[in-house]
């Protein structure tokens, strides 16, 4: 460093502390600062304070009621809250008696949930109430405090009653051993103070759902507002986006879905003219903690209601885990319907990878799972049950690739043969000529991977769906369902996050061998322009595994994990078919090929016969 690199430095150092100097606040305006910060201290205190006494406030309809002494339910309008627990084996469901609703529900047991760690699936922001048009005024039941009745461990009845003796009833009962609540809404001598003609009542539930995992990315991708229309199918609302949909047909159910745990009202009496919306709140720059806000479920309908008493309405409300043998179990169970399709909650993909998925993946893993085996092990000895299956079509595919590997040295003398651009038809009709007359298909290699990638994309829906896996430890990784985070700086950073996940690393290497194999593979087939022509591919190609790292980094370290088992597999699979492989006994084989079939009429066909139609256009186009 010179002279004159020093002075400036120092220069620059004397211009800063100057201006530090000269900026800096008085005494008078320092003391008026910290004034200021009282007087906006005591402001959002008493903000806060008004807050408050504006929430514990009755809201309009109840205040206009309350004024009103002729109001049928008037002596039900103020009260004192009160907690009704129900339990049975998996469950805890809190009814308060304002509003006569659930106030929180707690899974305690079953798939899912390790012991000590329930997971508290409904909380205060969870607010289902029913409406029903009066003649006077409306019946909002969240409005009044009703009295429990017949009260026991698992049931509980919700009773409103007017001074004529007539009754408001919304009954609860858990079924035992079962994640299912019954509820019965049931009037007694109100069809006087009824609409004349009233045979619905309004529900509205609004749910706010919260992180119950480890990665807010990854669960916001699998929790929806999932619903089935009558006699339809199943269907949801977008995972990553503000949505309000309006319900043409009737309901079977609604669910608020979170990854591995829902809650689903089910209506027997069909919900009609049902407005749904789900709103996600926006991804967070910093790591957040459990049980913050992940999504804002909403949905608006109606349903029968018999203001006689003759006929209630009946509901229930599954709140469990998305367990697809459990969910299938459930349908039918009670007094509803029987084609609820719950099951079909779980998203196991399109078509045909949902028919892998269900009729083969899912048993398949439980048949492993049975074994009482890790699931580390579960998924490795996955993988290898899968490869071993696919391994006739990953021989065919390789074998394809070493004939062409082995006939280049002609190709390259066909491409000799013609050099100029406008002999391109002609070169690559001869080339296919060749192959025709060896025996060999250049699309053989093709067909055997296409028929890999749906079993390929049926595990990247099947395993972030496994609730088996939730909680599930293996090496490093702590819970299979979600990523692994053994490497964490704490700070999020742009298309990383806070963390480095080791499997999603030995995946996204696999690949880039894999890769790396594959290009080797079609480089030894090709002609040198062909090469020199599929550089950019190749380069495509190699960027893949890199975009993969910044997909999955958030990923389930599960799915990571077997998919880093899958691209390891195929690199020994590779290296032992590469090492039983004789290119000079095979030449041999396609050698005899082309002497036994050499006076045998062979007609082209596929790409062969379509560039050799276009040759005779082109000499037909030249000649005229």
């Amino acid at each position: 460093m010179d002279k004159n690199t020093v002075t400036g430095f120092i220069l620059i150092a004397l211009v800063l502390i100057g201006f530090n100097w000269y900026s800096r606040p008085s005494e008078a305006e320092l003391q008026e600062m910290a004034r200021q910060d009282s007087i906006q201290r005591v402001e959002q205190a008493m903000a806060q304070k008004q807050a408050a006494a504006e929430s514990a406030r009755p809201d309009a309809q109840a205040m206009q009621l309350l004024a009103d002494s002729t109001a049928l339910f008037h002596s039900h309008l103020t009260g004192q809250a009160q907690d009704v627990v129900l339990r049975n084996e998996h469950l805890e469901v809190t009814l308060s008696t304002k509003g006569g609703r659930i106030r929180q529900a707690v899974i305690t047991g079953g798939s899912g949930i390790k012991a000590g760690n329930p997971i508290r699936i409904m909380d205060a922001d969870n607010r289902l109430h029913f409406m029903i048009s009066g003649k006077r005024d409306n019946i909002d039941t969240d409005n009044y405090y009703f009295t429990p009745m017949a009260r026991t461990d698992t049931s509980v009845v919700m009773r409103l009653q007017a001074a004529d003796g007539s009754t408001l009833d919304i009954a609860y009962a858990l079924h035992a051993g079962s994640y299912l609540l019954d509820m019965a809404v049931s009037a007694n001598g109100m069809a006087r103070h009824t609409e004349p003609g009233t045979k619905t009542m309004l529900i509205e539930w609004q749910k706010t759902a919260r992180m119950l995992e480890k990665g807010f990315d990854f669960e916001n991708r699998y929790s929806s507002l999932t619903y089935k229309e009558k006699g339809g199918g199943v269907d949801n609302l977008s995972e990553t986006s503000e949505k309000q949909f309006q319900c043409e047909k009737p309901l079977d159910w609604v669910a608020f879905k979170n990854q591995f745990f829902s809650c689903v009202l089910i209506a027997h009496q069909d919900l009609a003219q049902a407005t749904l919306s789900s709103k996600p709140e926006p991804t967070p720059d910093v790591p957040v903690r459990y049980e913050s806000p992940l999504k804002h479920y909403g949905a608006t309908m109606q349903t029968s209601f018999d203001a006689s008493g003759l006929q209630p309405t009946l509901m229930q409300m599954y709140i469990g885990p998305n367990d697809f043998h459990l969910l299938k179990e459930t349908n039918g169970q009670g007094k509803l319907k029987t084609d609820l399709r719950l099951e079909e909650m779980i998203y196991f993909g399109w078509p045909i990878v949902r028919w892998i998925n269900r009729f083969f993946i899912l048993y398949l893993f439980d048949w492993l799972n049975g074994l009482g085996l890790s699931m580390g092990i579960v998924l490795l000895l996955l993988t290898i049950i899968v490869k071993i299956l696919v391994y006739p079509t990953t021989k065919k595919s390789y074998l394809s690739s070493a004939k062409m590997r082995v006939l280049k040295p002609q190709v390259d003398e066909i491409g000799r043969k013609y050099p100029k651009q406008e002999d391109a038809m002609k070169k690559q009709q001869e080339m296919m000529q060749l192959y025709s007359q060896y025996g060999v298909s250049p699309m053989g290699g093709c067909l055997p991977m296409l028929i890999q990638t749906p079993i390929w994309i049926a595990l990247f829906n099947f395993v972030p769906n496994a609730i088996e896996l939730r909680g599930e430890p293996f090496l490093w990784a702590d819970d299979l369902s979600a990523y692994d985070d053994i490497i964490n700086w704490g700070t999020h950073i742009w298309l990383i996050g806070d963390h480095l996940s080791i499997f999603c690393l030995l995946f996204c290497l696999t690949n880039i061998i894999n890769t790396w194999i594959s290009m080797r593979q079609q480089q030894n087939q090709m002609s040198s322009e062909q090469a020199q022509q599929m550089k950019m591919m190749q380069y495509m190609m190699y960027a893949m595994p890199v975009m993969f790292f910044f997909m999955f980094n958030n990923y389930s370290s599960g799915l990571c994990y077997y998919y880093f088992l899958s691209g390891l597999t195929s690199i020994l699979i590779m290296w032992v078919l590469r090492k039983r492989t004789d290119d000079a006994k095979l030449l041999a084989k396609l050698e005899a090929y082309r002497q036994q079939h050499k006076n045998d009429p062979r007609k082209a066909t596929g790409l062969a016969a379509r560039l050799e139609a276009l040759q005779k256009m082109q000499e037909q186009q030249a000649r005229h």
